[in-house]
């Protein structure tokens, strides 16, 4: 893939930042201490789309459809997640994330929120700006990597 066809952006360094960033961020210590997939899975259903086939759903977080049904089925012992009938397809089932995933979801964000605001207090005024100015371009960035993966399915 060819970096140059963005002369405003070096594509490959900020590939470099997000994935030195996120190599931090999703190693913050959490009061939640689940595994790994298993907060992946609880993000998908609470940010992403909402319900989703468990096709959709291993799909999504790139694991093999018995994998993902084995870790379905755990959350949904542990009452985190829950199985319900496609109401447009009978023959389907949708995993919804219930009120438990969901507060698992919200103490693991406000968890990297406490971490983050001292680390961010230390940049300088201008880091802090450029951060600033960065999140709607971010944001924007991230809705076409899910659109993209919606495309996909």
């Amino acid at each position: 893939m060819d970096d140059t066809a963005n002369d405003d952006l070096d594509v490959a360094a900020f590939t470099t930042a997000i994935e030195d960033f996120n190599r931090f961020y999703i190693r913050l210590p959490t009061l939640e201490k689940l595994p790994f997939t298993t907060l992946s899975v609880l993000d998908t259903l609470a940010y992403g789309d909402g319900p989703m086939r468990l096709t959709d759903l291993a799909r999504t977080e790139q694991i093999t459809q018995p994998g993902v049904t084995q870790l379905v089925t755990r959350l949904e012992r542990e009452g985190l997640v829950e199985r319900r009938p496609d109401p447009g397809d009978g023959r389907v089932v949708l995993v919804h994330i219930t009120e438990a995933g969901r507060r698992i979801c919200r103490s693991r964000h406000a968890d990297r929120t406490g971490h983050l605001i001292p680390l961010v207090a230390r940049l300088a005024p201008e880091e802090r700006q450029a951060i600033a100015e960065a999140l709607p371009a971010l944001t924007r960035l991230a809705e076409l990597g899910r659109d993209r993966g919606r495309a996909a399915r």
